[in-house]
């Protein structure tokens, strides 16, 4: 669309410096453009009172304008959309952190309802939802040429009560379904913990919370741990996060970078671009950092990631993200509604724009599945905890300390503690791995 504005501009330049022959022809063009709409316009005015006397049916009214309205949105992109007041003042709640509902991010593919993350902790995590499901039923009722409002209309309700959604997953043969409980859903944007001598910031949303969680969270695991000297390093999971604030996503991404360009937005126009830049102060000073993703991050958490990434400020792991790569603004209307338009792109401070496309890791690291069959070959472990110090009148080691001894047991438990996460999640095992590597280098000049 900019191309086109940029044409527009040209083209108006170019009818000055030529002569009025070219001129006239364009004014006439937009004359006849407006008439055009006004046409469309009247034709719609004819249409809703044709509807509106001649349906088989009695209609409201203002719902029928209310789905012209949305229908005109979103026809623009899956992005757009008009928000009735409720569903806007539910907006204003959910960036706040606490809201009704399954707890799915959903987006539109084809016609189809695609989940793009379920949220940490909420009832469609726990029921076993996955990023990339696809909902085609709701109570047994088909999605499939509904609008995305809509379906997620359908999936409301009343807290405890219970949902059926019929699920399509890629790697399962046939369809089925999936039985939610209803809850009230209050997200922690930030989740912090230790694993080993790395600390693991778990960031599920960009809400108003989350740059203050993830500083607080930080601090306290640096501080139980001793200090910054005494962490390896950080790893900052990005996975099935699907986005939030645009200005969270920059203060996160903010709090690893010195300097630089953090993500520039364009518009329509030339001038309705911004450009946002890092402010001095990193909360880890420089400690090495790896980022999390996979297919179920998108939007600020794709902001984050190619921020790091551009800035080679962190290793990025796991698989390609959703690439969405716009920003929307959510804007009142008369009544209490609101829209929400679709405003500009995004770019990477490289000036890449991840739109459909995503953001390409570092290193590609799959989450694999569990077999089943592995948890019940039970003389595996058995076969491989047998050594030297298991046979009979084995002899003692002679060079070690005590407390020697007790330090490589220790080190020990940690590496089977580190080889138990491998089982329970690979892509995180396998970051906290890379910050190992990296530690056991030593600075680097």
């Amino acid at each position: 669309m900019k191309k086109l504005v940029m044409a527009a501009a040209v083209g108006t330049l170019s009818s000055v410096i030529l002569t009025t022959q070219v001129a006239a022809p364009l004014l006439a063009q937009d004359t006849q453009s407006s008439g055009n709409v006004y046409q469309q316009l009247d034709l719609f005015g004819d249409i809703f009172e044709r509807i509106r006397s001649q349906y088989v049916e009695e209609v409201d009214e203002g719902e029928l304008i209310e789905a012209a309205i949305n229908g005109m949105l979103t026809s623009l992109d899956p992005h757009s959309s008009y928000l009735p007041p409720a569903d806007a003042e539910a907006m204003q709640v959910q960036t706040r952190g606490e809201f009704g509902g399954l707890g799915i991010e959903v987006t539109q593919e084809e016609g189809f309802v695609k989940v793009v993350a379920p949220m940490d902790g909420t009832p469609a995590d726990e029921a076993g939802i996955l990023a990339g499901d696809f909902i085609t039923h709701v109570d047994g009722e088909g999605l499939l040429g509904l609008g995305l409002d809509e379906a997620v209309e359908m999936m409301r309700g009343l807290v405890g009560t219970d949902i059926v959604l019929t699920v399509v997953r890629e790697d399962i043969d046939e369809p089925f379904d999936v039985t939610i409980t209803r809850d009230v859903i209050k997200l922690t944007a930030v989740r912090a913990r230790t694993e080993g001598d790395t600390v693991v910031l778990r960031v599920s949303t960009f809400n108003d919370q989350t740059y203050p969680n993830l500083k607080d969270g930080l601090e306290e695991e640096i501080e139980k741990a001793g200090g910054l000297d005494d962490i390896n390093g950080v790893v900052l999971d990005l996975r099935n996060n699907p986005g939030g604030l645009l200005t969270q996503s920059i203060r996160v991404s903010d709090a690893f970078l010195e300097k630089g360009e953090i993500v520039s937005t364009r518009g329509r126009e030339a001038n309705q671009g911004e450009r946002f830049n890092a402010t001095p102060g990193d909360l880890i000073d420089g400690k090495p950092l790896v980022v999390l993703i996979n297919g179920g991050s998108a939007s600020a958490s794709e902001i984050v990631a190619g921020a790091l990434q551009d800035h080679r400020r962190a290793i990025v792991i796991g698989t390609k993200s959703f690439g969405k790569g716009s920003v929307q603004t959510v804007m009142r209307m008369r009544g209490d509604g609101a829209i929400r338009l679709t405003t500009a792109r995004y770019y990477t401070p490289s000036g890449r724009s991840i739109q459909s496309l995503g953001v390409s890791p570092d290193i590609i690291v799959e989450q694999p599945r569990l077999d089943p069959t592995d948890a019940e070959d039970t003389d595996a472990p058995a076969r491989a905890s047998r050594s030297e110090a298991d046979l009979r009148g084995s002899l003692n080691n002679d060079s070690l300390t005590e407390d020697e001894i007790e330090q490589i047991e220790a080190d020990r438990e940690r590496a089977r503690a580190a080889a138990e996460l491998r089982t329970e999640d690979y892509q995180l095992a396998y970051a906290i791995d890379i910050l190992k590597g990296l530690s056991a280098l030593g600075p680097q000049e």
